[in-house]
């Protein structure tokens, strides 16, 4: 059972950096509990507010429900009360339900409700889904609006009223009027998320807009250079950010567009590069070449050179 409220957890994540660890596997594609202990026990020696377990960076997309179980179970257990573990629930809605159930009892602190499997439907049908998830758990809720499953003010205010335990809201989106009407409608009802891709590009503007916190997918292989970047973003060091964004995050990206899917390949990549090697992506992902690894180590040795230092090549 949680230690949080659906209250008390969005208050302890809505003011600090978040992050999706990856979920390692083997070479003959299990789950590789040890090396995925021994990743977060190294994750929460940095200042992070929340970690979401089996999240879109931890490949939610290609685990089976009882591999989401046993990769939250093993997060809660492995960070033992030193930062909230949130879950990633998704798919059809009976199946979303009994995820939101199983990681309840695997001992979740909360939810990141994401979109719903493959179909597009109107706002009475995303409603009814989000409903319907919420109500099959005493969990706090955060609802991932992207793709095919984005919310208006309306629908999400209605949702707030039938719901207490809906407590976040995690932009995937970047629709600025979409936000502000969002923000401006439920106020401090919500804990407001970044959630795009990647999210420190969208840092400083989305902090003008109240959003205090977002995920961070390169705090799976370099926190150190997350945690001050963060930083110097709730400070308003401008030149700090653009030092960051210039000479890390854009090169970053530029990698990460090269093919579909490469958005998580990176960050299994990552992890690689400075000694934690978690194992490949699973199909229909694929990992990248070996000279784009060599690439994003550069960029990661690169790093040592400016005010991001973080040259802290783990054991294996």
């Amino acid at each position: 059972m949680s230690k949080f409220t659906p209250q008390e957890m969005a208050r302890q994540i809505g003011d600090g950096l978040l992050s999706f660890p990856v979920t390692p596997f083997t070479a003959a594609n299990t789950f590789d509990e040890a090396r995925y202990r021994s990743n977060l026990d190294w994750l929460c020696g940095y200042e992070v507010a929340g970690l979401f377990a089996a999240g879109g960076t931890g490949e939610f997309f290609s685990l089976s429900p009882q591999e989401v179980v046993k990769v939250v179970a093993t997060a809660v257990s492995a960070t033992a009360g030193r930062v909230p573990v949130l879950a990633g629930v998704g798919h059809g809605t009976q199946l979303a339900c009994e995820l939101a159930k199983g990681v309840e009892q695997a001992g979740a602190d909360g939810i990141l409700l994401l979109p719903p499997y493959l179909v597009f439907s109107e706002q009475e049908g995303l409603a009814a889904h989000i409903d319907a998830v919420c109500k099959a758990t005493t969990l706090g809720v955060i609802v991932y609006n992207r793709d095919n499953a984005i919310l208006t003010e309306e629908t999400l205010a209605r949702l707030c009223e039938r719901n207490p335990n809906l407590v976040g809201f995690k932009d995937g989106v970047g629709d600025i009027e979409l936000m502000t009407r969002i923000h401006l409608k439920m106020g401090d009802r919500l804990t407001y998320v970044g959630g795009l891709p990647t999210a420190e590009t969208f840092a400083l503007p989305y902090l003008e807009m109240g959003v205090n916190t977002y995920s961070s997918a390169v705090f799976n292989f370099v926190p150190q250079f997350s945690t001050k970047f963060y930083a110097a973003v709730r400070r308003r060091d401008r030149a700090t950010v653009q030092a960051g964004l210039r000479d890390f995050i854009l090169p970053l990206i530029a990698i990460r567009n090269r093919k579909r899917g490469y958005a998580v390949s990176m960050i299994k990549a990552g992890m690689k590069v400075i000694g934690r090697d978690s194992g490949p992506v699973r199909a229909p992902l694929t990992d990248l070449t070996e000279a784009e690894t060599a690439e994003l180590a550069a960029l990661v040795a690169g790093l040592d050179k400016g005010d991001f230092a973080t040259r802290e090549l783990a054991a294996a």
